[in-house]
């Protein structure tokens, strides 16, 4: 028996794509998909569409996530990663419902070079992280019955691919097959963490009356430059493809490592070690091939 209706927004989108592929398993959920049929910019298009689908969850995975696009195109960013998500918190909390708003490591400005926990407070530099950080906010101020949720360097299938890679992950892939040489910075910290493992958090703290803000990405850190070789390893990819480089003229350290302190607070989650995740991600798309 259908007991929640679950609308996505995003859905298109790899993060989008994995909520969606793994909730739909379950009977007891109703799931609504949009991606570009529904603007989130656009307050009556969500106004209409939330009285169409009634949803009691809304799950926001739509946003505009490449941080160089976000540079040239304020505007734009602004408009959907703050805009966008002000429109579903108003809306969800008309309809009584919960928004589940998903969030990016971007919001933290990298500095200090430690992980960052829920408790931290963020002082995004980027365009992209001051956009989503203003979309937090507009969330958490608008519906008490939010849950944001941060990761950090997403990958994973994705159901509808452009015709250039869009993520790390699939960019550092493509340079390998091709034999290309490039170069991966050593001063860049943070932590890879499949789309699919976020998906299984996500459909975890459905089931629970956790609010607030959780920390979701997979344990440990590496390099930019670590994660790239580790990419072309698993892979069956040449390796020495890649070299070390310098992101900062300053010599200092920039790391967006997220610290999953709610999930041990509460014992709620564990998410596993990037490496092993990463390689497991590996072996089940070779097997889809």
């Amino acid at each position: 028996m259908v007991t929640t209706t679950i609308w996505i927004t995003g859905s298109e989108g790899r993060l989008g794509s994995a909520i969606t592929d793994l909730l739909k398993k379950d009977k007891k959920y109703r799931i609504v998909t949009t991606g570009k049929d529904v603007d989130i910019s656009d307050a009556a298009a969500v106004e209409k569409a939330i009285d169409n689908y009634r949803p009691t969850v809304v799950i926001n995975a739509a946003s505009i996530s490449d941080a160089a696009y976000c540079e040239d195109h304020p505007l734009e960013a602004y408009k959907v990663n703050a805009l966008g998500a002000r429109n579903l918190a108003v809306a969800s909390r008309r309809k009584n419902a919960v928004i589940i708003h998903l969030s990016t490591d971007g919001v933290f400005s990298g500095e200090h070079n430690r992980p960052k926990n829920e408790f931290d407070v963020p002082t995004p530099k980027s365009v992209y992280g001051k956009s989503m950080y203003a979309g937090e906010n507009l969330v958490r101020e608008l519906n008490p019955k939010h849950l944001i949720i941060r990761t950090s360097w997403l990958y994973g299938f994705k159901k509808k691919h452009e015709d250039e890679p869009d993520n790390y992950y699939d960019r550092v892939v493509a340079l390998g097959k091709r034999g290309e040489k490039f170069t991966a910075p050593i001063d860049v910290i943070g932590t890879p963490t499949s789309a699919r493992e976020l998906a299984k958090f996500v459909s975890v703290i459905l089931n629970t009356e956790e609010y607030g803000i959780y920390h979701a990405s997979c344990e440990g850190a590496c390099t930019r430059y670590g994660y790239a070789r580790m990419i072309l390893e698993v892979n069956g990819l040449d390796t020495t493809l890649v070299t070390e480089s310098f992101q900062e003229a300053n010599g200092l350290m920039v790391s967006t490592q997220l610290e999953n302190m709610m999930m041990k607070l509460t014992g709620l989650y564990q998410m596993p070690p990037w490496a092993d995740e990463i390689r497991s991600y590996a072996a089940s798309m070779k097997d889809m091939k």
